[in-house]
């Protein structure tokens, strides 16, 4: 894995954690009961962004060392995955039977 390849791998882990927890204990303004006028009533009331970044951050890094490890390590590679028998072993890059 190249470099360009982990930071892709962190920043993808990134907006998937940040997309999960962004709801997560997220009162609205209609919850609270103290609608700002010219706002709608499902506006969040106590978003702190920053703590939810950090803690997004945190959790990503912990996900992308064990991701990068396993990638790394060889304990699964592509033709794990490969279900439809795509990567036949018979068969070299440059011997395509011609």
């Amino acid at each position: 894995m190249s470099i360009t390849s982990a930071i892709v791998l962190f920043a993808v882990i990134w907006f998937m954690v940040m997309f999960i927890a962004l709801p997560i204990g997220l009162r609205t303004q209609g919850d609270e009961g103290e609608i700002v006028p010219g706002t709608h009533a499902g506006s969040p009331a106590n978003l702190n962004m920053k703590r939810k970044m950090r803690n997004v951050t945190f959790v990503s890094f912990g996900l992308w060392i064990v991701i990068a490890g396993t990638i790394f390590s060889g304990v699964f590679t592509i033709r794990d995955i490969d279900i439809f028998n795509r990567m036949n072993p018979e068969v070299q890059s440059g011997d395509r039977g011609e």
